[in-house]
C-alpha cells in the first residue's frame, strides 16, 4: 500500500496521467493481496497433517519394520531416519551412545532454545524401538511420528523456555525398568548435568481412536469414572507429577476440543508407569505419559499385527496439533 501512496505523490508532482495511476495502483494492490494470501497459505501449512504422520509411521513400521537390539540394522535404520528428519528441520543433533548386548545404541536429542528462561527445559520424548516380533506402528511409531512433527512446528516459534525433543532407544523388554533402558541412561545423565527439566512428557502409543461404545477398557473400578468409548487421549502421571499434568491438561483444553481424560494415580497400576516417564520419576523429575491407553484400547498391542494401517490418522493429527499448541503455551510462560 505504500506504493499506492507513492504513485499519488507522483500524480501531484509530475502530473502523471490519471489512467496510468489507476493501473499502477490496481497492480500494486493485487500484488499486495497475493503476497498476503501466500503468507496465510504458508502459515496454514504449519500444522500437523494425517498424511505427514502416516508417512513417518509407514517408514518406521513398514519400510524398516521390527527394530530392536535383536535386529540391530533395523534399529540403526530407525535412528538414521530420525537423524535425517531432524537435520532437514535444521537441528543440531546430540547423540548419547552406549552399548547393549554388544550392539551400539543411541538416544538422540535436539533442542529449540528458549529466550529469557532458556535454562528451563520442557522435554518431549518417545522411544523408537519396537518390541520383539512387532513392527511397532502404534507402539511406538506413532509416538516418534508425533515427536518429529512437533519438533518441526517448534522451529518457527520463539518461546521463553527451551523445548527439547529426545528419541529414546531400548524402552521395550528386556530393557524396560533396567539401567540399560535408553531413557534411564538419559535421565541419569541429565540429573548429573543438573539439567533444569521442568517436566518430561512421554509420547507412548497414541494413534488409535474409536467412537464405538465399549471400545475402551480400564483397570478395575476406573470404568465408573471414565467413558467407554476410546475416542480420547489420556494424560497419566503419578501423584508426585499431578501438578504439571493438570497444568498441561489445562493448556490442552484451551488449545483444542479434542477429547482428553487425565489421571494421577498409583504407579503400580498396570500401564501407569509403562513408558519412559518412569525413568524421570526415578531421577526426581516431574513426568507424565500421553497415550491412547495402549492395551486397554488397542487390540494389536505388542503383536505382529501392529501395522500402519491400524491407526486412525485424522484423529491422531487433530490430537497432535492440540498438543503442539498446549506445549507452546507452557513454553511461552515465564515462571
Amino acid at each position: 500500500m505504500n506504493l499506492v501512496i507513492y504513485f499519488l505523490v507522483l500524480l501531484i508532482v509530475r502530473r502523471i496521467p490519471r489512467h496510468c495511476l489507476i493501473i499502477a495502483a490496481i497492480t500494486t494492490l493485487s500484488v499486495t493481496i497475493s503476497a498476503n494470501a501466500s503468507d496465510l497459505a504458508g502459515s496454514m501449512t504449519r500444522e500437523i497433517t494425517a498424511k505427514q504422520l502416516r508417512q513417518h509411521v509407514l517408514h518406521l513400521a513398514d519400510t524398516i519394520g521390527e527394530r530392536n537390539v535383536f535386529r540391530p540394522q533395523a534399529l540403526r535404520a530407525a535412528q538414521e531416519y530420525i537423524e535425517a528428519t531432524w537435520r532437514g528441520q535444521g537441528y543440531d543433533i546430540v547423540a548419547q551412545e552406549y552399548s547393549v548386548n554388544a550392539v551400539r545404541s543411541a538416544n538422540l536429542e535436539v533442542t529449540r532454545a528458549g529466550g529469557r528462561n532458556s535454562e528451563q527445559i520442557i522435554l518431549i520424548g518417545a522411544h523408537y524401538d519396537s518390541v520383539y516380533g512387532s513392527p511397532g506402528a502404534n507402539d511406538n511409531g506413532s509416538g516418534v511420528a508425533a515427536l518429529l512433527e512437533l519438533s518441526r512446528l517448534f522451529v518457527g516459534t520463539e518461546a521463553e523456555k527451551s523445548v527439547r525433543f529426545v528419541a529414546f532407544t531400548n524402552e521395550e523388554p528386556p530393557f524396560y525398568a533396567t539401567d540399560q533402558q535408553g531413557s534411564a541412561v538419559y535421565a541419569r545423565n541429565a540429573r548429573k548435568r543438573g539439567d533444569n527439566i521442568q517436566f518430561m512428557v512421554a509420547l507412548e502409543t497414541i494413534g488409535s481412536y474409536s467412537n464405538t461404545p465399549g471400545s475402551q477398557s480400564y483397570p478395575p473400578l476406573f470404568r465408573f469414572f471414565y467413558p467407554d468409548q476410546g475416542n480420547f487421549i489420556a494424560f497419566v502421571s503419578d501423584f508426585g507429577s499431578r501438578h504439571v499434568m493438570r497444568e498441561l491438561v489445562g493448556a490442552y483444553r484451551k488449545s483444542t476440543d479434542f477429547p482428553v481424560e487425565h489421571v494421577a494415580t498409583f504407579a503400580a497400576i498396570p500401564g501407569v508407569s509403562w513408558s519412559d516417564h518412569r525413568s524421570f520419576w526415578h531421577q526426581d523429575y516431574a513426568a507424565l505419559m500421553i497415550t491412547d491407553t495402549a492395551f486397554y484400547r488397542y487390540r494389536y498391542y505388542h503383536s505382529s499385527e501392529d501395522t500402519a494401517d491400524k491407526l486412525n490418522y485424522d484423529e491422531f493429527a487433530n490430537m497432535t496439533n492440540g498438543l503442539f499448541r498446549a506445549l507452546l503455551l507452557l513454553a511461552e510462560g515465564s515462571d
